[in-house]
């Protein structure tokens, strides 16, 4: 291993700069960890959370991580912080680390931001990428993977729709690549103009209920109204919900085996009936509950490459 690939592996940015023997040896390293209730200690070690978009779960579930594996974890604010100021994400992190930080989680609005970060010979703590504007969300995709991993024990030949607000959805770009790669099959549905030709790559566009009866996986996206125009926002929640979303009518025609996910939080009565988010087939909470265990194997896998 040169120390360019060295480098490479203490940081955590994408799926993508794994090859699929690693990918799976961390799900099954978090699906272990879930198991045993056994986890590594880095009591040495200082840990960041730097989220500049508002989060509940990712944010919160990297703090758990960090506690359980006995961090000392750090507050940030970047209402309170020299963010406010004019300092650069690059100068925020070049602090922190000059500070004695060994792992910052970064969430922020542009995509790529970690380009400069993890390829600066000045930075040298751990960079994990919380979600990158609408680019990627690799820590929600490998706990997505380790959800679909533990219902089904394989990826191959599993038939997967990912369905809302795809070009929004930094989930959904994440996802399509990693789960083409492990030999899933791959399909959209959703409003037509929320689908971008680019995605053919990966999978095929149809209506959800032409699909309805025969994924394995039915992957909800929150609709996104953050990112959204006006003019996008001209959906009801009923008229989402019945043109689009899992109606009573349509998770009763799913197969019995398949399950409902989503990366929350959930518009509920949107992408889904209200009741039916904590339904048998759903796998919503145990994503939650799978995101700490995901985010324990992330950080294990860097701090190890330091």
């Amino acid at each position: 291993m040169t120390l360019v690939q060295a480098k490479k592996l203490h940081h955590f940015v994408s799926l993508e700069q794994y090859d699929n023997h690693e990918i799976m040896n961390m799900i099954k390293t978090a699906v272990d960890f879930k198991r045993q209730g056994h986890f590594p200690s880095y009591a040495d070690k200082y840990a960041i959370n730097c989220f500049f978009e508002q989060s509940t779960r990712t944010h919160k579930s990297f703090e758990m991580a960090e506690r359980r594996m006995g961090m000392q974890v750090l507050d940030f604010q970047p209402s309170m912080s020299s963010v406010k100021k004019g300092e650069s994400l690059y100068d925020t992190v070049l602090t922190l680390q000059a500070i004695g930080v060994d792992l910052v989680v970064i969430r922020h609005s542009e995509e790529a931001y970690y380009t400069k970060l993890i390829d600066s010979e000045h930075i040298n703590c751990s960079i994990v990428n919380g979600g990158d504007g609408a680019g990627q969300h690799p820590s929600q995709s490998l706990l997505d993977l380790m959800t679909i991993y533990e219902e089904y024990g394989s990826f191959e030949n599993l038939e997967i729709a990912i369905a809302g607000d795809l070009t929004h959805s930094r989930v959904a770009n994440s996802n399509m690549q990693i789960l083409k790669r492990l030999g899933a099959t791959i399909y959209f549905t959703g409003p037509q103009e929320w689908y971008d030709p680019s995605f053919e790559e990966y999978g095929t566009y149809s209506s959800i209920d032409k699909l309805i009866d025969k994924v394995d996986v039915m992957m909800l996206l929150r609709v996104q109204h953050e990112r959204h125009t006006d003019s996008d926002n001209r959906f009801s929640k009923n008229t989402y919900l019945q043109k689009y979303g899992i109606t009573f009518e349509r998770e009763a025609r799913m197969k019995q085996s398949a399950i409902i996910m989503h990366p929350a939080p959930v518009n509920r009565g949107v992408e889904i009936e209200d009741s039916l988010v904590e339904c048998g087939r759903s796998r919503i909470v145990t994503q939650m509950e799978n995101g700490v265990y995901a985010r324990i194997a992330i950080i294990d896998s860097v701090l190890k490459h330091r």
